[in-house]
């Protein structure tokens, strides 16, 4: 009787120290199971250019009439805008800046303006 007290009282404690310890819930549900079943796969990306990586400048002001300084974001302009590679054979689908769409025509190809910032195509 006082062996099973003692595993009782040793599994008590354990399971008490476990519950502090601060360790993750487990869900049943994963993550492959889900897409399976035929939900949304969708990914929130990054309001950020594909090929210049400008993301929006956190640090606008707007200054009032009053003089109160006011802080604003400004957004980039993305646009998603589909250009043919010829090293991959297909099209590609890019979200841009405006300022990425006149580097394109720059460069004359989409091939060539991500070899000059390093964007890998085949990602796209």
């Amino acid at each position: 009787m006082k062996s099973f007290l003692a595993v009782l009282l040793v599994a008590l404690i354990a399971t008490t120290a476990t519950a502090f310890t601060g360790t993750p819930l487990q869900l049943t549900r994963s993550t492959t199971a889900s897409r399976a079943s035929g939900s949304s796969s969708l990914v929130m990306r990054e309001r950020a250019c594909d090929l210049l990586g400008k993301t929006a400048n956190r640090k606008a002001r707007v200054v009032t009439f009053s003089h109160r300084r006011i802080h604003k974001v400004q957004e980039v302009n993305l646009q998603w805008k589909r250009f043919y590679s010829d090293e991959l054979g297909r099209r590609v689908r890019l979200r841009l800046s405006t300022k990425g769409i006149k580097t394109v025509n720059k460069y004359g190809s989409i091939d060539a303006a991500a070899k000059k910032f390093g964007v890998d195509l085949a990602k796209f």
